[in-house]
């Protein structure tokens, strides 16, 4: 799969994060937030965006779980290699922005898979995971109830504007119209078909994953 890769320094020593990777498939599909990671003697690392969940280890500490990651070790070892060796580039160069283009990107190949969800006082009603070229998945998608119709929600997370205001913004999502209908109908889609799929079995709207 094709991507190009900006990386953006962290101008802050006192943090062990040093820059954030933003990865785009095929000039249509974007990743933010993918962090590299470095204390004072350890070597770099990457971290993929994250949210807590509600599960907790057994010394009560909360859980992690990416929201989005590399599902085989081939596909994370050429992404992880790729985001440090820009970060090596970085730090050689005193940049606080690097950047590599992908030549002859193409659309990535998807498949959906989503299960349809109800819980009473939830708004929710799908959840959803895109997997590009089985060989990364983005997780944590929702299809919601609006007020007219539903819709379909990419993970993010919230952030603080420069007023003191704080507002969602999208770890990951589509970059084009086009790749953006094309996804989000192809989420929509197995969405009705799974709750069709569900009622016709007579188990509810609440049912196993289901992949299409």
């Amino acid at each position: 799969m094709k991507y190009s890769i900006k990386l953006n320094a962290v101008n802050n020593p006192d943090k062990n994060v040093k820059a954030f990777a933003t990865v785009t498939f095929g000039d249509c599909f974007k990743i933010t937030n993918i962090a590299v990671v470095k204390s004072q003697e350890a070597e770099p690392f990457v971290s993929m965006p994250s949210f807590k969940s509600k599960e907790r280890t057994e010394h009560n500490q909360p859980v992690y779980k990416d929201v989005c990651n590399p599902i085989t070790s081939e596909f994370r070892k050429e992404l992880y290699d790729d985001i440090l060796s820009l970060y090596a580039e970085m730090e050689q160069s005193g940049k606080t922005e690097v950047s590599r283009d992908a030549e002859n990107a193409q659309e990535p190949e998807f498949r959906v898979a989503v299960t349809p969800f109800e819980r009473e006082g939830s708004n929710i009603r799908g959840l959803a995971r895109i997997y590009f070229e089985a060989c990364f998945v983005v997780s944590n998608v929702s299809i919601i109830q609006g007020k007219e119709k539903e819709f379909v929600a990419m993970p993010s997370y919230m952030v603080k504007q420069n007023g003191g205001k704080s507002q969602y913004q999208d770890v990951c999502f589509p970059v084009t119209k086009e790749f953006r209908e094309k996804l989000y109908d192809a989420l929509m889609d197995c969405y009705q078909q799974e709750r069709d799929k569900a009622m016709n079995q007579g188990i509810g709207p609440m049912s196993r994953f289901s992949t299409s």
